[in-house]
């Protein structure tokens, strides 16, 4: 073999040993580029406190109309469910044992008037002849007594008479007040006042129309505790917010009516009456709403996107950036929310830039590439003297 056929079959053989060499190596991983994630700065603003309350509506005055005499329910004069004035005839009930009632009353006046007249005839007459001896002392005595027993028969007579006279003024049921009156208990043809004033309807006035809710105790003594002195003073709060059951707010500002006396031990809350104009008559007595008080105005309050903040068992966490772009979780107190953002008590400082999207597959440590998102906009904050005018008592 020569030279030439040996070179050329080392050349072979290393060319294969280096190609099977290079086959048998493991390829380099490519390390994977850090998630990309979006960020936000922390924003700081005065934020007004409000006090959302669920409760319902009820008339001003819900008045109970019952009859008040016992007889037959003889007509009634309203429609169901319509407005009525103070005074409108509602039901008439039977007059004619009323009518007689009435007349025996008057008939037993007469009789004991005329009863008087004798008597205070007798009473003339015996006098001077007293004087002269014509008739005893006795005799005057008893016209005397006939005479004071009389009066008094004629006084109890026009008892009667008004008593009689009064019942039957009952017998014309009318409104107690203005306002809607409800569907009667009872139709005409039935008897009522039987052993009890028989509810007939329900007059509800409902402009101003009151919508009822309790506070709890904690937020009774945080409002209370801001200004102690307060406690008992006429209720001020106003320009108070009534959403309704379709999610609209109602078109009338509200304002505190009045504050009940005592926390109730059974629901731990206290009760309070709030006062909204009714003129178009929307609101009816019964409906569900949810009244919003403006309580107080928070200056400086750090706010971050709702989605931003995490919740695990009740614990809030949120995403921070470093400057490093290193993730790192801290635990959060959350306060109010307002529009799309919540309002952060603790655990942030206004420097910071937190994740508001991307939050998935995140951990602490982590490398991230970040991406700004656009800044958050917030409802303005109520004015100072807007916060004082309208706090809650």
């Amino acid at each position: 073999m020569t030279a030439d056929v040996r070179m050329m079959m080392f050349a072979t053989v290393a060319g294969m040993a280096a190609v099977l060499s290079v086959a048998c190596e493991k390829p380099q991983a490519v390390a994977p580029p850090p998630p990309e994630v979006y960020v936000t700065s922390v924003v700081q603003k005065d934020v007004p406190v409000y006090l959302d309350l669920v409760g319902q509506t009820e008339g001003s005055e819900d008045v109970d109309v019952r009859a008040r005499v016992e007889g037959f329910l003889e007509s009634m004069n309203f429609r169901e469910g319509s407005f009525v004035r103070r005074g409108d005839l509602l039901y008439r009930i039977d007059t004619k044992p009323f009518d007689a009632a009435l007349a025996a009353a008057k008939a037993d006046k007469a009789t004991a008037q005329a009863r008087l007249e004798k008597a205070t005839n007798d009473v003339n007459r015996y006098t001077p002849l007293v004087a002269k001896q014509a008739v005893s002392r006795q005799e005057l005595d008893n016209a005397r007594a006939a005479q004071d027993a009389g009066r008094s028969e004629v006084d109890a007579a026009q008892a009667t008479i008004d008593k009689a006279a009064l019942d039957l003024s009952y017998t014309r049921v009318l409104s107690p007040t203005d306002g809607l009156v409800g569907t009667t208990k009872v139709k005409p043809g039935s008897l009522v006042g039987r052993g009890e004033s028989t509810l007939l309807t329900t007059v509800s006035k409902i402009n101003p129309i009151l919508f009822r809710v309790g506070v709890t105790e904690a937020d009774y003594l945080k409002i209370i505790k801001r200004d102690p002195a307060k406690a008992g003073d006429v209720p001020r709060a106003g320009g108070i917010e009534l959403s309704l059951a379709d999610g609209t707010v109602f078109n009338e500002k509200g304002t505190v009516f009045n504050v009940d006396r005592a926390v109730n031990a059974a629901t731990g809350t206290l009760s309070v009456q709030l006062s909204f104009p009714n003129p178009q008559s929307v609101l009816r007595p019964g409906q569900y709403g949810r009244a919003r008080i403006l309580i107080d105005n928070k200056t400086g309050a750090l706010l971050i996107p709702q989605r931003a903040v995490q919740e695990l068992q009740n614990l809030y966490s949120v995403a921070v950036v470093g400057a490093d772009n290193k993730i790192a979780f801290r635990n959060v107190t959350v306060g109010q929310r307002v529009d799309t953002l919540w309002v952060i008590e603790t655990g942030l400082q206004k420097t910071d830039q937190v994740v508001a999207e991307g939050l998935q597959g995140l951990r602490d440590g982590i490398v991230v590439r970040t991406k700004p998102m656009p800044p958050p906009s917030v409802t303005p904050a109520a004015p100072s003297a807007t916060a004082t005018s309208g706090e809650a008592k």
